[in-house]
C-alpha cells in the first residue's frame, strides 16, 4: 500500500483514545488539505501525543485511482485516502498529488 507524506500540525483532542490530530498536506495544484482523525492512523508507534513538538512528519495510507500509466508521465496521480476511511471535514477522500509525495 502507498503512503502519502503529510505533517501532523496539532493535537485536537484526547478522546477517543488514543487521541485525535490534524494532519495537512499540499496537493499537486498547491492547495492545502486538512485531515482530522485518530493519531494511530498517521503514526503507528505512538509518536504523536499532546506534548509532541508539532509539526511532525507522518503519512496516511492511500490507493491510486485510475490509470497510473496515463498519469505517470505528468508526475501527478490521483489517490484516495479511503483505506482507513480518512477524509476532509467535508468528506473528500480523493486528491491529485505529485508522485514524489508518495512512499511505496
Amino acid at each position: 500500500m502507498l503512503e502519502l507524506r503529510c505533517e501532523a500540525v496539532r493535537w485536537v483532542d484526547g478522546e477517543p483514545f488514543p487521541g485525535i490530530v490534524e494532519v495537512r498536506f499540499i496537493d499537486a495544484a498547491g492547495q492545502s488539505w486538512s485531515l482530522i482523525d485518530k493519531c494511530a492512523i498517521f503514526a503507528q508507534f505512538g509518536e504523536l501525543t499532546p506534548d509532541s513538538d508539532y509539526p511532525v512528519e507522518v503519512t496516511v495510507a492511500c490507493v491510486v485511482q485510475g490509470d497510473t500509466e496515463a498519469t505517470a508521465g505528468d508526475g501527478v496521480v490521483t489517490v484516495s485516502t479511503s483505506p482507513h476511511g480518512v477524509t476532509t471535514l467535508d468528506g473528500r477522500e480523493e486528491f491529485t498529488v505529485r508522485w514524489d509525495q508518495l512512499i511505496r
